[in-house]
């Protein structure tokens, strides 16, 4: 039922576009290139006979796949993301094909210094013999989540393709600047009228992420005099020692992505900016229980209150910013959507792990404005890295696992 040939040539085709998000831009999306795939993506659904398609001004596109044989059955959105990551380049990007992988280390032909190596993947000892799509070493690939992308569209294709499938009504949609915390800016979710929804954004095959950190930015500002160097003694507050101070006293040994995994989380100074008169530091606080980010937050403005202590005439100011809360929270109100994701792939004779996300998806946000929505693996790996890679058989599981899905939804008794 998946062509796995017209899923490769879909994804080799989506990942040859730029669609670089941009971070601080003054439009959304945040670069052209993501309209310009949001109108590839348009024309090919329109071309496979679905009439309801829509690309906003926003470039997302939301498309329905009508029901058939099941009147009854809920609506089921599935969501994957058009950007890729500003952290490496994804502008010329040369998809490499490895077919019947044999096994080994994998030297990436544009620079030749990366290579992928199975002492740092180890997955890939579970992969010979499969078809492995990389970068050529010099721009990340892409299929964080142009993988999502393809497999969705191809879920779309089969069951417009196969008459005998049951489902009811499939909404595609496809957003911008997810990368960059935009994703679902511009999603009206009581328009899309779904009973649940599923981020394909997930790495490797058989994964359900049912829970996602809880997560805010903290942007601390702190302020100091400037004046010429010359006749600075007495005068001059340097908020750069200053912010130096305070970057110091944050936790180093805990609380750092560098010494945290699993369940722990951390306070991670990313950015820093500015000069003797002002510095901005941007942190960022994640953790799986909520309620931690409070006590994050007081760590923060307890080092500014030491600061200023420290260094006379300076002020340092904390604004923290919700971004997404953990998905699980949202996901207990409706446990379908979990429960039925499981039983797909058991339809299927396969293991379904259910894991947790050191970070967030467009789910985070969905699940937490009232529409359900783990997270299903696409076969992608490595993301936002020239070692980026995916693998074709895990995409193709992924699609199987969709088309499962929709069967198991239209058999629900409710």
């Amino acid at each position: 039922m998946i062509n796995r040939e017209r899923l490769l040539a879909r994804f080799l085709r989506y990942v040859q576009v730029d669609t670089t998000a941009v971070e601080g831009a003054a439009c959304y999306p945040s670069s052209p290139g993501q309209l310009t795939l949001g109108a590839m993506l348009v024309e090919e659904l329109r071309g496979m006979g679905i009439e309801d398609v829509s690309h906003s001004e926003h470039g997302i596109v939301v498309a329905t796949v009508p029901g058939r044989g099941a009147d009854a059955a809920p609506a089921i959105a599935f969501n994957a993301h058009i950007d890729t990551s500003p952290e490496t380049t994804g502008a010329g990007v040369k998809p490499q094909v490895v077919e019947n992988y044999p096994g080994g280390n994998l030297v990436l032909p544009g620079d030749t210094s990366k290579v992928l190596r199975v002492s740092e993947n180890p997955e890939l000892d579970n992969l010979h013999g499969c078809t492995l799509i990389t970068t050529d070493g010099t721009t990340l690939l892409g299929g964080d989540d142009k993988a999502g992308l393809a497999v969705i569209v191809e879920l779309a294709n089969c069951l417009l393709d196969d008459e005998n499938v049951r489902h009811g009504p499939i909404l595609l949609l496809f957003t911008c600047d997810e990368e960059i915390g935009h994703g679902i800016d511009h999603v009206n979710i009581e328009e899309l009228g779904a009973t649940a929804c599923y981020t394909l954004d997930g790495g490797g095959a058989g994964d359900i992420d049912y829970e996602t950190f809880s997560a805010d930015l903290a942007i601390v500002t702190v302020r100091g005099v400037n004046i010429h160097p010359s006749i600075a003694k007495g005068k001059m507050v340097n908020a750069i020692r200053a912010g130096s101070a305070f970057v110091d006293k944050l936790p180093r040994d805990t609380l750092s992505p560098e010494t945290t995994s699993e369940r722990q989380g951390f306070i991670h100074p990313y950015q820093i900016a500015g000069g003797v008169a002002e510095v901005t530091i941007r942190i960022i606080l994640r953790d799986f229980e909520t309620e931690a980010l409070g006590t994050y937050e007081h760590k923060l403005r307890d080092a500014a209150a030491r600061v200023e202590a420290e260094f006379p005439g300076t002020t340092v100011s904390v604004e923290t910013r919700c971004q997404y809360r953990n998905m699980r929270d949202g996901l207990v109100h409706e446990p379908r959507a979990v429960k039925y994701a499981q039983l797909a792939h058991e339809r299927l004779g396969r293991e379904a792990r259910l894991t947790i996300i050191r970070g967030g998806t467009d789910g985070s946000q969905l699940t937490e404005r009232g529409l359900p929505t783990p997270n299903l693996s696409t076969g992608q790996h490595n993301p936002h890295s020239p070692l980026e890679w995916a693998c074709l058989d895990e995409m193709v599981q992924a699609a199987e696992v969709l088309v499962e899905l929709v069967q198991v939804w239209a058999e629900d008794p409710h």
